[in-house]
């Protein structure tokens, strides 16, 4: 298969010690596969189905879907409601105008200093910029709205339902989990964190458990027709949100989803990729693919931090979203 092909180049390429390709047609599994090993040494284990990757940002989907909840139960009531209230702590200036729908698109201009210090760089909705500042304050958000830890909520809404048990936030190391290699000559390090409450990018999944997460997505909800999650929670979350822009050529989103509209030079999903596909990815190489037009679910798995580094990185996941989409149609 040309996708296998192209994830080992890229494997290799980038000094990946594992990678992983599920791919979900119709609901049903059409292909998978599994190369490599859980670190770089030689003492470490294959990779299997049961293997689980540091997703990185791909985390960032968990906490839309929850986000979109929320304005599904009236707990915030739009999108363009402004932030500082739910953030006494934080500078009310600083803040300024900018709105939820700001910080789910990366249009909000804040970033942060090494010594944690907020500070603006444009105002909101001027431009847009990926930086990681609007994860922690949406965790806090939907944190504060719900009573608990997103990762609380997902488990009871969703997790539970679906039987998605190799889909955690991992605060303690074990033998499932892959390692992540950052330097080449050095063997790869467990990226976990201090809690399992989901500030921090610890989140760990399987190919297999990725992709139904996916699939779930891709049926609006519904689990071999059951109804898991509201319809209309799936479409906020994986519809266009972002604000208009003067710069046509930035990705557009949906509730941190990259959502495919109008192709642009800098959207990281390919111009052969269909209208309203959607994509999730990750630092340490990780990709969730859904092409509701071709019913497709692709969600592919590396270990490397900076998978796609340097100037070749758009080329790569446009190359890839591209693939699947000439492979399916």
């Amino acid at each position: 298969m040309n996708l296998q092909l192209y994830v080992d180049m890229i494997k290799e390429k980038n000094n990946s010690s594992a990678s992983a390709i599920y791919i979900l047609k119709d609901n049903k599994v059409v292909y998978e596969y599994y190369n490599g090993y859980h670190s770089n040494t030689a003492d470490s284990l294959p990779i299997t189905s049961a293997s689980q990757f540091n997703v990185a940002s791909v985390r960032k989907s968990y906490l839309g879907l929850v986000l979109a909840y929320a304005l599904y139960e009236g707990k915030i009531k739009s999108l363009d409601e402004y932030v500082y209230p739910y953030f006494d702590d934080l500078d009310k200036k600083l803040l300024g105008k900018t709105t939820i729908r700001h910080l789910v698109t990366h249009s909000h201009g804040l970033n942060t200093k090494e010594n944690g210090e907020m500070f603006r760089e444009f105002e909101p909705g001027e431009k847009w910029a990926y930086r990681g500042i609007n994860v922690l304050l949406i965790t806090r958000l939907v944190h504060y709205l719900y009573k608990k830890p997103f990762p609380e909520f997902l488990k009871e809404k969703v997790f539970s339902p679906l039987g998605l048990n190799e889909t955690g936030w991992y605060s303690h190391e074990n033998e499932r989990l892959v390692k992540v290699i950052t330097d080449p000559s050095k063997e790869g390090t467990f990226h976990i964190g201090n809690s399992s409450c989901g500030t921090e990018a610890n989140l760990h999944v399987s190919a297999r458990d990725l992709a139904q997460w996916g699939n779930l997505h891709l049926n609006r909800g519904l689990y071999h027709g059951k109804r898991i999650v509201p319809k209309d929670v799936i479409d906020m979350a994986t519809t266009i949100q972002s604000p208009k822009l003067t710069n046509s050529q930035i990705p557009k989103h949906g509730l941190f989803w990259y959502v495919q509209g109008a192709t642009s030079i800098y959207s990281e999903l390919g111009d052969r990729v269909p209208k309203g596909s959607y994509q999730i990815i990750g630092v340490t190489g990780p990709t969730l693919l859904v092409i509701p037009t071709y019913k497709i679910v692709v969600a592919k798995m590396y270990n490397k931090r900076f998978n796609y580094g340097g100037e070749n990185y758009l080329f790569y996941l446009r190359e890839f979203s591209n693939l699947v989409a000439d492979t399916f149609k």
